[in-house]
Formats: structure tokens, C-alpha cells, sequence
């Protein structure tokens, strides 16, 4: 680091630490909370399906609450109580599961960008609050839709990825003027764990909802956690610290002074073609991509891999398939909080946490995955190593996942929307590829679905660790500014 940056870094701690609000029942930090109750929502809504995508299908070894279809050993479990068999039940083959688990990211996709750009032009609050209160209300139509065929129930799934997309561009929007720069790792942890944890949340609780309510449930009850976010969201949450009537006047002044030399003083005006060409971008791209790769094909198919290889009931499908994202929350956490501490105490630069957290949640998790797909019928191995693989992964949330904040705070939401669209396509084919590739639904198949798995992240980490930056860029800033590159 060149010795300017060495003092605007010393100097940013030094001014950091004499005006630092405090952050017990602070406003950023119930702005955290309440952001991850929200994600909390927008991932029960978007995993809940792969639970209940089990307990849909028309099959004898579901029909009679065993697994003698599985490859490995069935494992004992109780038959479903008799009033869960009103629940309709459905011919899809494997093509059409593929489809139906990928039709959500088809939705998804058509919203990154477009949210980014709302967002900073029309306000973050309402475009992430309506996009999620959409999801919501596609979600309680969910068992009509499924009722009326497959190509009715994709549908649905299409527009419900339509409001879930702005999500991410929307927050990335919001903490652009919420979050001070060496407590972003912390805060955005606290908000994004939420989609962990709704993933550990409702992955086992979708297993009971099927067991004792049936499976149309799963839509409802969640459908109605959304409808109490909402409301929370609308009389909460404000756009930035200068529009929150609560705040404190420390709180609010502590914010903006940390946030002055860092976004831009054009108002309106977007620098496109300096985004576009950005090779730091395109670090993040490629590393989201990739991660992404691995993340939504265990997202999406682990429950159907525990089913129909590990041989799980649909009670014990959905905690066993949990513990992976228990884990990846739990690092998620933690990594934000010694990401901060490196940054801030140690004063280590910026790009270097970026990059080793990144590695360390990428390669971690494709060395693992890899080694789950040779325990064979060895469960308790195999949900060991998915578990490590998915916790590693959590590493990356303080690395590449939330760079856009450190070299572009004034475009966060648009860049997010750039990276979570290319980051989408995993979502759209990954499942419909891994489907076509285990036709047979043998364990050798499902080698080649993690090897693919494993080479992209791999490779994302390489090309992100080679490329990525950890400075405000000087297109995104007109008073060009370091925090520690």
C-alpha cells in the first residue's frame, strides 16, 4: 500500500473511532435485524419447494412413507398420519422437477438489474418491500397452481422470482447509505444471514409441515410469516439515517461523515460504460458465478439427493438437509465479525481480507463437496462433509459477496444487480443440468455433479483472487478515496 493510503487509512480509523455511535439499539443495526428477518422470508419462500417437491411427487415409496427406492439403505421412519394423504400428489418426471426447481431463477434473473437502478432512483424501502410482499402472495397461490398442472405451477414460480429479484440490488441500495465502511462486514452479515437461516429454519419445518399438515401448508404458513414482515418493513425501515424520524442525532451524523468521501456527488448520473468495462466488476461476476454454481445445486436438490441416494424419510429430510446451511450461518457470522476486526485493528487492507476470505470460501467448500460423493451409503459422512462444505461457503460473505460496498458504494445496488445476474444463471440451469445428469439417480452421477460444481468454484476463486480490487473505483467517486487497497 502506497503511503497515501496508509494515511487516509489511519486517519479513517481515528475518526472512526472517536465518533462511533454506539450499536445497542441503534438504528443500522435494527435496520440489520429487520433486513434479515426479511431475507429470512425471501428464502423460506424460495427453498421451501425443494422439501416439499418430495412429498409432491406421485411415487410408491413416498405413498407408503418408505424408501425402497433409494440407492442406499432405507432408514426406518413412521407412515404419515392418515389425514395427510388428502394432499394432491402429481406425474412429474425428472425433466419436469428440473424445470419446476429452476423456474424461480427464470423470474429472478429479469430483476437484478432493473432493481438496482429503481432502487437508487425511487427509494429501496418500498421496492424491496413490494417485491418481497409479491413473493408472498404468488407463494399462498402456490397449491392452485400446482393443481391446475406443471405448466400453471412454473408460472407462478416465474413471477415469484420476479419479486424476489430486486431483494439484493434493493439492499445493497439501502446499506450504500445505512452502513459505515468498517462496519459493513458486520452489519451486512446480520442482514444476509437471514437467508441462512431461513434456509435452516424451514428445510426441517417443511419436513413436519409435510409430515403431519401436508405439503400445500408449507406455502401457507410461510405465505402468512411474509405478511407480518411486511407490515414490520412498512412502518420500520427508512430509506437512509437523514429520513429515520427515531434516530439519534450521533447516530445519524456518525453515519453520514463516514459515508461523505465515498459517494458520489452526481446525482442521477450513472457511469454505464465505466461500469461495464470494470475489470474489478468482472472479478466479482465471475467469483458470484461460481459460487453460486455449488450453492444453489445443493439449494435445490440436496433434499431430492438425500431422498433418493442416502435413502432419508421426508421427516428426516429436511433436518439433515438444514445442518449444511446451519453451518454456512454460523461462519457467515462469525467471518463478518473477524473480517471487521482485521480491517479495523489490524489494519490489514481491504483487498487482501476480500481475497483470502474468498478463497477460503470457495476452494474449502469444492474440496468437501467432491469428498461427500465418495462416502458412499455412509450418511454420517456424507452429511459431515456437505455440512463443512456449505459452512466453508459461509467464509465468502465477507469476501467477494460484498465488494460492490468497497469499490462502487454509490452504484452497490446497480453492480449487485450486474453480478446476482449472471449469478442467477447457476439457479436456472444448475438444477435442470444435475437432473438430466442423474437420470439413474446412482451415486457415480452424482460424483459428476459435484466435480462439475467444485472446478467452477474453484476457478471463480482463482480468477477473483488474481483480479479483484478492494478501492473505491475512480468512476464510482468523484473525490477518489481509499480505505486500505
Amino acid at each position: 500500500m502506497d503511503l497515501l493510503g496508509d494515511k487516509l487509512q489511519v486517519q479513517q480509523l481515528e475518526k472512526h473511532r472517536m465518533l462511533i455511535a454506539p450499536a445497542c439499539c441503534s438504528s443500522r443495526y435494527g435496520l440489520a435485524l429487520l433486513s434479515s428477518y426479511g431475507f429470512f422470508v425471501a428464502y423460506s419462500l424460495r427453498v421451501n419447494l425443494s422439501v416439499a417437491m418430495v412429498d409432491m411427487l406421485n411415487s410408491t415409496h413416498q405413498a407408503s412413507g418408505n424408501h425402497s427406492g433409494s440407492v442406499c439403505a432405507p432408514h426406518d421412519s413412521p407412515a404419515p398420519p392418515k389425514y395427510n394423504q388428502s394432499a394432491s400428489v402429481y406425474n412429474w418426471d425428472s425433466a419436469t422437477q428440473g424445470w419446476i426447481l429452476g423456474s424461480f431463477f427464470y423470474g429472478y434473473i429479469l430483476t437484478q438489474i432493473p432493481g438496482g437502478y429503481l432502487a437508487g432512483r425511487f427509494g429501496a424501502k418500498w421496492l424491496m418491500g413490494f417485491g418481497i410482499l409479491g413473493t408472498v402472495l404468488f407463494t399462498l397461490l402456490t397449491p392452485l397452481a400446482a393443481d391446475l398442472g406443471a405448466s400453471y405451477f412454473i408460472a407462478v414460480r416465474v413471477l415469484e422470482g420476479i419479486g424476489e429479484g430486486v431483494t439484493f440490488p434493493a439492499m445493497y441500495t439501502m446499506w450504500a447509505a445505512w452502513a459505515p465502511p468498517l462496519e459493513r462486514s458486520r452489519l451486512l452479515t446480520i442482514s444476509y444471514i437471514g437467508a441462512q437461516l431461513g434456509t435452516v429454519v424451514v428445510l426441517p419445518l417443511s419436513g413436519e409441515i409435510c409430515f403431519y399438515m401436508g405439503w400445500p401448508y408449507v406455502f401457507y404458513l410461510f405465505g402468512a410469516v411474509g405478511l407480518v414482515w411486511f407490515i414490520l418493513w412498512a412502518f420500520l425501515v427508512f430509506d437512509s439515517p437523514n429520513s429515520h424520524p427515531r434516530i439519534s442525532e450521533e447516530e445519524r451524523l456518525y453515519i453520514t461523515n463516514s459515508l461523505k468521501n465515498e459517494l458520489s456527488t452526481t446525482a442521477g448520473y450513472i457511469p454505464w460504460r465505466a461500469i461495464v468495462t470494470s475489470v474489478p466488476l468482472l472479478a466479482i461476476v465471475v467469483a458470484h458465478f461460481s459460487y453460486n454454481w455449488t450453492f444453489y445445486t445443493l439449494l435445490t436438490l440436496l433434499p431430492t439427493y438425500m431422498n433418493d441416494i442416502l435413502g432419508f424419510s421426508i421427516q428426516e429430510n429436511g433436518f439433515l438437509s438444514a445442518l449444511p446451511y446451519m453451518g454456512c450461518a454460523l461462519m457467515a457470522v462469525l467471518s463478518g465479525q473477524v473480517a471487521d476486526y482485521l480491517r479495523e485493528t489490524c489494519l490489514y487492507r481491504t483487498v487482501i481480507v476480500r481475497k483470502s476470505f474468498s478463497l477460503i470460501g470457495m476452494i474449502g467448500p469444492a474440496v468437501f463437496l467432491v469428498a461427500a460423493g465418495y462416502t458412499g451409503c455412509n450418511y454420517k459422512l456424507a452429511v459431515t462433509f456437505l455440512t463443512i462444505s456449505s459452512a466453508l461457503g459461509g467464509v465468502s460473505a465477507s469476501g467477494f459477496n460484498i465488494n460492490h460496498l468497497d469499490i462502487a458504494p454509490s452504484y452497490a445496488g446497480i453492480l449487485l444487480g450486474i453480478t446476482n445476474t449472471f449469478a442467477t444463471i447457476p439457479g436456472m440451469v444448475g438444477p435442470v443440468i444435475a437432473r438430466a445428469l442423474t437420470h439413474n439417480n446412482t451415486i457415480e452421477e452424482w460424483q459428476t455433479v459435484f466435480y462439475i460444481a467444485a472446478a467452477i468454484n474453484v476457478f471463480g476463486a482463482l480468477f477473483y483472487t488474481v483480479f479483484g480490487r478492494g478501492k473505491v473505483q475512480p468512476w464510482a467517486v468523484h473525490t477518489s478515496y481509499s480505505h486500505g487497497d
